[in-house]
């Protein structure tokens, strides 16, 4: 799930690498469309629906970790 995780914010962001430290804060790209983008590609990779709150509550890689995990 974890490298899944890292290869769609790969994708979405256009970026060669990806750390496990990646957020809002430390990623230009990681914009409002962009955050759509990615709740689109988890919502459609994991098979899962993610409520407002929790896409709220996605602003690094350990949220993201956190929110997709609880919904497999």
């Amino acid at each position: 799930m974890e490298t899944k995780i890292l290869d769609i914010l790969k994708k979405i962001f256009e970026l060669e690498f990806v750390s496990k430290d990646i957020s809002q804060v430390n990623c230009d790209k990681w914009d409002s469309m962009s955050h759509l983008n990615l709740v689109i590609e988890l919502e459609s990779n994991f098979d899962i629906y993610l409520e407002p709150e929790e896409i709220a509550k996605m602003k690094s890689y350990a949220e993201i970790v956190r929110v997709v995990s609880t919904k497999l």
